[in-house]
């Protein structure tokens, strides 16, 4: 009978811990109506969440397929692609967004890479189908998602994509700022495990936007959205040092971390490819899984007259990016703008206004929270300019030490 009573007011106190809990949990509520500072679980069920994933960039007209301008109809491209997490299947997304005719592709592989170069590991090699056939067709300025590959993707491990392209096409989509090497076959060399086939070499990515991973580990998707310092211009090509593969090795596999950095980006206007605000929703808000948005964009508006906006423009397209991103639930963490003192552009004018936004940015009336890439990376004796061991030389662009300091800069707590 004691006994009893022991374990009675026992799961009473359980009972009481328990409410106080989920009353602390309720009471964490947001600010300003932002999304709270919560790690969300693994979901119970697979989902599907991106893995990897780059901007598609509008390349100049050709009559070439992969490996344009210099290319040639019938070649395969080999894409070396690096994951954020793993998962028990994937899915691949074909990209002719800046095509204005048709793309056929008539064969599709994944696979698990091997090594260094354009062989597949053993036993992983994967034809990849769309509604069960192996061809495709990619409507002009238009993308296509391939059906569900199973196959045990790795976590931070290399893919291999390979696509053939029988015909001719019109523009091919690319994203010519990949910092990794890829591979280039003359005829179809998809299936080809070993990839002796493919004796060429090009530095840009082909027809591919996106890999999604189906998964039960990961909490979802982080998205970095920017412009050249997001995608990793001057670090060391093949060896995955962008911050944000610096960030995604700190995550450790709960969240994917998707790169949506094209160099030259501006925030308002065209720069080699679509405003931020215009690739927005396709590019970040749309992505699966998408949690979070960290925004590091606006010194190309800054930089290049004509269109040099004001502070204040800047400012009001910052805020109208973090609106549309609450609007659909995401987390937006931004980030000051670094300095560029000693780049050829950059004006006492534009540091003027530079320290404007970044003044804005700070306060904490634009987003979220904040990541101070600005201060994490500048000369302390000389806050204008880059601190020279993170400086890459240009003064512009961080180096590989520069990157890293980016992605130890951001507070995994406040994802």
């Amino acid at each position: 009978m004691k006994k009893r009573h022991g374990y009675a007011s026992l799961a009473a106190l359980m009972a009481v811990v328990a409410l106080i809990c989920v009353g602390i949990y309720l009471s964490v509520g947001t600010a300003k109506g932002r999304p709270a500072l919560r790690t969300p679980p693994a979901s119970a069920n697979p989902v599907w969440i991106g893995t990897w994933s780059a901007s598609p960039v509008y390349a100049a007209p050709t009559t070439t397929a992969p490996g344009a301008p210099s290319g040639s109809a019938g070649r395969s491209v080999r894409n070396i692609v690096h994951t954020s997490i793993g998962g028990t299947a994937a899915r691949v997304t074909l990209s002719n967004l800046a095509g204005t005719a048709p793309l056929k592709v008539d064969s599709v592989s994944l696979a698990v890479r091997a090594g260094n170069g354009p062989a597949a590991l053993p036993g992983t090699l994967r034809r990849v189908t769309f509604q069960g056939a192996p061809h495709a067709t990619v409507a002009g300025g238009g993308q296509l998602v391939s059906d569900p590959v199973v196959l045990r993707i790795p976590y931070d491990g290399d893919l291999l994509i390979s696509i053939h392209t029988p015909g001719p096409g019109s523009v091919v989509t690319t994203h010519p700022q990949a910092r990794q090497t890829s591979y280039l076959a003359e005829g179809d060399h998809t299936l080809d495990e070993r990839g002796e086939g493919y004796t060429g070499r090009t530095t840009s990515w082909h027809h591919i936007s996106a890999v999604d991973v189906l998964t039960a580990e990961a909490r979802g998707t982080v998205v970095a959205i920017g412009d050249s310092i997001t995608d990793g211009v001057s670090s060391t090509r093949d060896t995955n040092r962008r911050w944000p593969d610096v960030l995604s090795d700190r995550l450790g596999g709960r969240y994917g971390v998707l790169n949506q950095g094209i160099s030259g980006n501006r925030l308002l206007t065209y720069g080699r490819g679509p405003s931020t605000l215009e690739r927005l929703d396709r590019d970040a808000l749309e992505r699966p899984g998408a949690r979070t948005v960290i925004v590091l964009i606006g010194i190309n508006d800054l930089l290049h007259a004509p269109y040099s906006p004001t502070a204040d423009r800047l400012i009001e397209g910052l805020g109208e990016l973090t609106r549309r991103a609450h609007a659909r639930d995401l987390r937006v963490v931004g980030s000051t703008l670094m300095p560029c003192y000693g780049y050829p552009l950059c004006t006492p004018a534009l540091e003027a206004e530079r320290t404007r936004v970044n003044a804005a940015i700070r306060s904490g009336r634009i987003f979220d929270t904040v990541v101070d890439f600005d201060r994490a990376l500048r000369d302390p004796y000389a806050p204008h300019q880059l601190y020279p061991a993170y400086d890459s030389g240009d003064h512009l662009h961080p180096s590989d030490a520069g990157y890293e300091r980016m992605g130890r800069s951001v507070d995994p707590a406040r994802l």
